[in-house]
């Protein structure tokens, strides 16, 4: 068994001192250049997921707006031909979740044979877009509904 003994003098201290001081300003310095990278990866994250919210705001809008209009389109759809007055109406919604306005505008071109129908949305929030629909209703050739020897 081999059992050796250093010496610790001045001259083999002295480099192991200045070594560790060394070391010391390079952990600071490794710290600082860790803590701005992370910095940088946590600002990138913090815009993409600012981007995300701000798409699903949008999307949650259009969703509504596009309810909106489906329930509108239904509602004259199901109403009876001669009970749609020809005319522009406009409805102002200020209840949340999805504030706007409604304007529908009914337009006759030929009398008793069909009505050109327009509905506008626009939503009170300026991020959301305006959208609109417009069909045509036809008057139906009897009132029996199920006659099929009618005309």
């Amino acid at each position: 068994m081999k059992i050796s003994l250093r010496k610790f003098g001045s001259a083999a201290g002295s480099s192991s001192v200045e070594a560790a001081r060394e070391r010391k300003g390079f952990v600071i310095v490794e710290v600082i250049v860790a803590m701005i990278l992370l910095g940088i990866a946590i600002s990138s994250l913090a815009a993409l997921l600012y981007s995300v919210s701000q798409s699903g705001i949008v999307a949650t809008g259009n969703a509504y707006r596009n309810g909106v209009l489906m329930h509108e389109v239904n509602r004259l759809e199901g109403t009876p031909y001669d009970s749609i007055p020809v005319g522009t109406s406009s409805f102002t919604i200020s209840n949340a979740p999805y504030p706007h306005t409604r304007v529908i505008t009914v337009s006759e071109p030929v009398t008793n044979v069909f009505k050109t129908i327009n509905v506008l949305i626009t939503p009170t929030n300026p991020m959301y877009k305006p959208d609109s629909v417009t069909f045509t209703r036809t008057k139906a050739a009897t009132s029996k509904v199920l006659c099929t020897t009618c005309i």
